[in-house]
């Protein structure tokens, strides 16, 4: 079989409030084949989040018009726990839950060419929505602090109310993959919840871009992927958790950097030896239940 995809292209991003390079800022990693038709790596550092789309759609528009097949993977979350966009109050008659919290921060997100952004005002918003109160986003600095958004984190219960995590991140948990944060923490040390809040208008904008993309699994399936699976598909986007793998930074690179190197080669080498398809299925300990809500409205962690 060949192999899926042609070329993989990992991206690191940032909640950065002002244009940022270098170490804990935007890393988009690129492994594709050179005019040899040999694999090289190359990685850039894209200042502000609006530059980084520019670069991906860019790049992705010129590997796929080569006719590649394309897999993008970022490192934060694609989805919400389960329930998310019921609570919140979503119209669901016509879209499925993920598609309404994508419309629903592509709507409310608003870049600017210097990075700034309102994402502690719209986490604000969304737990006046679920919870009218300081539930479930947490992790403000103090002068973004109101009554329904604190600087601590709220007691998550079982009171039918949204889940600390999804079930891709208490899977990486259980199995002692990774100590991945919960996507309502938007602040402190390893937070997602930001990075997610800001990355998923650019994932819905790319999308829109590109009508031969999926964004997996919710377009996909919860399934393994093959070559008739992927027929008309151009480029499959997922989420990715880099630290699954071992990344050593080489002479001058940055952390950030080697592990989009390593994230993108791990994958790459995956597809050389025909395992990569089966990781889109997740693993086998899944119910059908929990396999509909992954598809709806959590997603999942490739590899996870």
């Amino acid at each position: 079989m060949p192999r899926l995809f042609d070329a993989y292209i990992m991206v690191d991003w940032s909640a950065a409030a002002k244009p940022a390079s270098g170490a804990n800022s935007i890393w988009i990693g690129i492994l594709a084949r050179d005019a040899r038709l040999k694999f090289q790596f190359k990685a850039v550092n894209p200042d502000t989040r609006l530059k980084a789309r520019g670069f991906i759609d860019d790049m992705v528009k010129r590997l796929t018009g080569r006719g590649d097949k394309v897999l993008l993977g970022f490192d934060f979350a694609l989805g919400y726990p389960a329930g998310t966009a019921e609570a919140a109050g979503f119209d669901l008659s016509s879209q499925q839950p993920w598609q309404a919290m994508h419309r629903y921060l592509a709507a409310k997100v608003r870049e600017r060419p210097d990075n700034s952004n309102a994402r502690f005002a719209i986490a604000a918003g969304l737990n006046y929505a679920i919870s009218k109160g300081a539930f479930p986003f947490w992790g403000a600095p103090p002068r973004d602090q109101v009554s329904t958004l604190a600087g601590k984190k709220p007691a998550f219960d079982s009171d039918g109310r949204v889940a600390e995590f999804r079930k891709a991140e208490m899977q990486l948990r259980a199995t002692r993959r990774g100590q991945p944060k919960s996507v309502w923490q938007l602040a402190y040390t390893g937070s997602v919840g930001s990075q997610t809040l800001l990355g998923i208008p650019h994932v819905d904008a790319l999308r829109q871009s590109w009508p031969d993309a999926r964004i997996w699994p919710f377009e996909t399936g919860l399934r393994a992927l093959d070559e008739d699976a992927l027929e008309g598909v151009q480029v499959v986007m997922t989420e990715i958790y880099p630290s699954l793998v071992k990344a050593d930074p080489a002479a001058g690179e940055v952390a950030d950097e080697a592990q989009m190197r390593a994230i993108a080669r791990h994958y790459c080498d995956l597809d050389t030896k025909e395992r990569l398809g089966a990781l889109f299925g997740g693993p086998d300990s899944l119910d059908s239940a929990e396999i509909s809500q992954i598809e709806c409205e959590e997603g999942w962690i490739l590899g996870a």
